[in-house]
Formats: C-alpha cells, sequence, structure tokens
C-alpha cells in the first residue's frame, strides 16, 4: 500500500498518474491503427514535428506552457502534408514521414536560434518532458485531447479498421478514405503533442507504438487488440510512474522500460 500511498498524497503525482494512464490508454489505442498500416515512424515523426511548433510557440513569445496550443495546429498541419504527399506522390509513409518531421524539427531548431539570445529556453525539457511538472491547465488540455480522440475513434473505428485492411474496396463501398486518414493523422498528431508533455519528443513514438505491438502478439481480432492495447498502455503508464518515483529516476524512460519490459515479457513467453 506505501507504493501507491506515498507518491499518491503528492498533488503533482496525482495529476502525474492522471495524465499519464489517460495517454498511455488513448495513444495505445491510436497506435494499433499505426502499426496495422505499417506507419510504426508516424508518431516519432510527429514527435520531432513537435518540437518546430513549440520552438515556434517560444519564438511568437508564449511561456513553455503556451507553445503547446501553438504546436498542436502546426503538428497537425504536418500530419495532413504526411497525407497529402503519401497520395500525390504515390511515396511510402516513412518516405513521407522522414521528409517532413527533417523539415519541421529544422524549423524548430531555427526558431530557437532566432528568439533572444537573453531570453533562455531549456532544450532538454522539450525533449525529454517533466509529466511531474504537468500544470492542472495542461492537464486538462490532456484530458479535453483524449475526450475527442476516445469519442472520435469510437465512431469511426469500424470504417477506420476497414480503410486499414482494404482501402480501395473500402473507397468503393463508399467510405471516404481520404478524409478518413486526416481524421485519423489529425488525432494521431494531437495525441502525439500532448504526448510530448508526458515523455517528450524523444520517446513519445514509443508510448504509442509498444502497447500496441505487444496487444498485437496476444489478440486475434482487431477489436481485441485494442482493448489490450488501450489496457496495458494505462497499466505500463502507471507502474512505470510509481516506480519513478520510489527509484528517482526519469518519469517518461521508466514509463518506456516498463511498456518495453512487458513486451519482451510477452514475446518470450509467446515462442513458448
Amino acid at each position: 500500500m506505501d507504493f501507491l500511498a506515498e507518491p499518491l498524497a503528492h498533488g503533482f503525482m496525482r495529476r502525474a498518474l492522471v495524465a499519464a494512464m489517460v495517454l498511455g490508454g488513448t495513444g495505445a489505442l491510436l497506435g494499433v491503427l499505426v502499426v496495422q498500416r505499417g506507419l510504426a515512424f508516424l508518431s516519432d515523426g510527429l514527435a520531432h514535428a513537435t518540437f518546430g511548433g513549440l520552438a515556434l510557440g517560444l519564438l511568437l513569445g508564449t511561456t513553455a506552457e503556451g507553445a503547446l496550443w501553438v504546436a498542436l495546429p502546426f503538428t497537425v498541419a504536418v500530419a495532413l502534408a504526411i497525407g497529402a504527399v503519401r497520395r500525390r506522390a504515390r511515396l511510402s509513409g516513412d518516405v513521407a514521414t522522414g521528409v517532413l518531421f527533417s523539415f519541421a524539427f529544422a524549423l524548430g531548431v531555427l526558431f530557437l536560434g532566432l528568439r533572444p539570445p537573453r531570453e533562455a529556453v531549456s532544450v532538454e525539457g522539450l525533449l525529454f518532458g517533466s509529466i511531474l511538472a504537468i500544470s492542472p491547465s495542461v492537464l486538462a488540455a490532456v484530458l479535453l485531447v483524449a475526450a475527442v480522440a476516445g469519442g472520435t475513434l469510437w465512431l469511426t473505428w469500424s470504417r477506420l479498421a476497414y480503410a486499414t485492411f482494404d482501402p480501395e474496396l473500402a473507397e468503393l463501398s463508399g467510405v471516404r478514405v481520404a478524409r478518413l486518414e486526416g481524421v485519423f493523422l489529425a488525432l494521431t498528431a494531437v495525441v502525439v503533442v500532448v504526448g510530448v508533455k508526458t515523455v517528450g519528443v524523444i520517446l513519445v513514438g514509443a508510448f504509442i507504438v509498444i502497447p500496441a505491438a505487444t496487444a498485437t502478439l496476444l489478440g486475434r481480432s482487431l477489436a481485441t487488440i485494442g482493448l489490450l492495447a488501450a489496457g496495458l498502455g494505462v497499466f505500463g503508464s502507471a507502474v512505470g510512474l510509481l516506480a519513478s518515483y520510489h527509484l528517482d529516476v526519469a518519469s517518461g524512460a521508466a514509463v518506456i522500460v516498463t511498456l518495453a519490459a512487458v513486451f519482451f515479457l510477452t514475446l518470450v513467453l509467446r515462442r513458448r
């Protein structure tokens, strides 16, 4: 009981735990579709694009928290551009993502360089996140994003699944595949942006992909995989965060290591 009671006695830990569990579940659910579409690089690419959006917000004079609201439309625009390049240039998802995330990340470096020298900024904080410092306003944004993403997935899950496995037949059946893909990319971008506040630019891709990959090893249907991924995302985020408190280590890294440990354990047990 002390493992739970001691950290939860602090307000910052309660906020961090709620944010981690909510994002863990939502990100993992989106990750199922990311993995099934062969776009595991997408979440990592959008995370790096988020760096550009955060840097733009800082250049415009916002606070580190206020930069989140600049990063949201910036990253959504990059995500939609990835979809457009994939369709028009007929390039693979990884190629389109690689081109645009590199461009957006480079813009971020330029934006930071254009800021007045007297205004210091913690690049480490942007790259690795700080979930323990999450404020009530950012937590409210996380909950809002999770609610919108969860509701949208609930309403479009069957069509997204159809378009994932057979986009040509889905198009012939009247499913607006291009529009649906835009919604999916925008949702992924928004969840990635708020995920950057949790585990940072470097680790957020794994935050989305690992629970989905683990669930894919266990589930047989897409619905089952989705439920398993969400459960694993919530569980791994909670255990990793609580462990980081007791071990006094970086929270984001502890969450990812926990999720990865579950993946490797599942892989070993599944082969026996």
